[in-house]
């Protein structure tokens, strides 16, 4: 497969992750497959993350660092990195999970074989080799968005023009942003897949799905209210 055209933008945004974002960004700076730039953002840390980043950055020269003065929230800062790439491919990472060393060779690979716009994979429990439960990635996508999201938001890897196309991120979510996204998609009848595959390890500890559990349901059920339109099984 010829990658020549093929540069990954890797969209990360943190907030008070010192003690985590050094092996995370290190999981992508060791990845096989090296066309890739990465995109950071310090959403108003209060710690080190900031200049721990800088110092990181020094010794590498495909990473990015921007730094908001205050606190803005994960989607309004993914949308300012996106539109800040250069890449015609998007991926996804969080700043306290850790990617298995061929995650994109692999999603590259998959996506164009399987004449996709977007795909993701399954995950480990960061510091186990327990796969997260409730991801199935034999029942079609379209079906399980009508209940639940069935896509780990650190794994996407999605075209960049399909991203433009629905306007990005919607704003108005600061929580289930990335189901929002998955709904719209799926509405839209873009092509979707999950790997079977776990290449990444998910900290669940520090999930805001658990940090901040009512307000993920709430915009969780939001999501779902808008996409009954979506053909169910």
């Amino acid at each position: 497969m010829d990658n020549t055209n093929n540069l990954i933008s890797v969209v990360m945004s943190t907030y008070n992750n010192e003690t985590t974002i050094e092996k995370s960004l290190l999981s992508i700076f060791n990845q096989t497959y090296q066309n890739f730039e990465i995109l950071l953002m310090d959403d108003g840390s209060t710690d080190n993350t900031y200049e721990l980043c800088q110092k990181i950055s020094k010794n590498f020269n495909r990473i990015k660092i921007y730094q908001n003065s205050e606190n803005i929230g994960l989607t309004k800062s993914l949308n300012f990195l996106i539109n800040q790439s250069v890449g015609n491919l998007i991926a996804r990472s969080d700043a306290d999970d850790l990617n298995e060393k061929n995650r994109l060779e692999v999603q590259l690979e998959y996506l164009h074989k399987n004449d996709l716009d977007a795909c993701s994979t399954r995950a480990y429990e960061i510091g186990t080799k327990r796969i997260i439960p409730g991801l199935s990635y034999y029942i079609p996508a379209k079906y399980l968005i009508n209940y639940k999201n069935p896509f780990i938001h650190g794994t996407l890897l999605i075209k960049k023009e399909v991203l433009k196309a629905i306007n990005l991120y919607d704003e108005s979510f600061i929580y289930s942003q990335d189901y929002k996204l998955m709904s719209d998609l799926l509405k839209r009848k873009y092509n979707i897949s999950i790997i079977k595959e776990p290449l990444y390890h998910l900290n669940t500890k520090n999930n805001i799905s658990t940090t901040h559990s009512k307000e993920q349901k709430y915009y969780a059920d939001c999501v779902r209210n808008n996409i009954l339109p979506i053909e169910k099984v």
